[in-house]
């Protein structure tokens, strides 16, 4: 199960429970212990939603210290698309919703407010991606590119959800049930009917019908509601102008402290 963790100064965190080697860390973080002022109260680390530079910096700094992160993240220009960066070009920020590295001490990050964080990585804990997956990205197959960035057959790989908007909150037009159902019938289990001709959509379920239909198994997460939890997390569904949670994974290496 997934553990929230805090620190002394009111940082909090969330740490996957999910079966992988112990040189893989992860963390999703919550909007608890930062110091942005509302409405992007408290830990929000994008630059890009109104906040003040210097309280999203400072945020940032604090999140590398608070969690011993063994380099700065590469933070992505997100995009809403299929594009999956590899690290080893480190350029900052990159146009894509997705980032792969099979680097030691190479931070993959995504930031979100409702759109599923999906987190992936190797049996072997020698490769890992953190994948950024609202709907349209979901449809258009940004996991599968991802997926198609690991050596090895996807059977052997472990992915988790992170925290995103729930199936009992996510409502949507009917064409948004239309394009995924123009991929696959079978997702049409996801959504359940709403009012006025809109749907409900579940991420969670669109995201495990992609995954087991490329072969990936081993699932974990999946159980919180960005929507409803408001102490915890932003959303941007239910608020507008919010701050951002980051997902962040990496294999840490010779150099890290642990």
């Amino acid at each position: 199960m997934p553990n929230f963790k805090s620190d002394n100064n009111g940082l909090t965190w969330l740490e996957p429970g999910w079966p992988v080697p112990p040189q893989v860390r992860a963390v999703s973080t919550t909007r608890l212990g930062g110091l942005s002022a509302a409405p992007h109260d408290s830990f929000n680390l994008a630059g890009h939603v109104g906040d003040e530079d210097t309280r999203v910096i400072a945020n940032r700094r604090r999140l590398i210290q608070a969690l011993d992160i063994p380099a700065e993240p590469v933070w992505l220009n997100q995009v809403h698309g299929c594009g999956v960066a590899d690290l080893d070009t480190g350029i900052s920020p990159i146009s894509a919703d997705a980032a792969w590295t099979d680097r030691p001490n190479e931070v993959c990050v995504v930031m979100t407010a409702d759109c599923l964080p999906l987190l992936l990585c190797d049996a072997e804990g020698t490769q890992v991606a953190a994948v950024h997956a609202g709907w349209r990205g979901l449809c258009e197959g940004v996991i599968e590119a991802a997926l198609a960035r690991f050596s090895g057959p996807a059977s052997g790989l472990r992915a988790w959800l992170g925290p995103a908007i729930g199936p009992d909150a996510f409502e949507v037009g009917p064409e948004v049930r239309a394009a995924f159902l123009a991929v696959d019938e079978a997702a049409g289990a996801a959504f359940r009917p709403g009012i006025g001709g809109k749907w409900f959509a579940d991420l969670y379920a669109l995201a495990r019908l992609r995954l087991r239909g490329a072969g990936v198994d081993a699932i974990s997460g999946g159980e919180h509601c960005t929507y409803s939890d408001a102490e915890r997390f932003f959303s941007y569904r239910r608020d507008g102008i919010t701050g951002r949670m980051a997902t962040l994974i990496w294999i840490a290496g010779e150099n890290s402290d642990e």
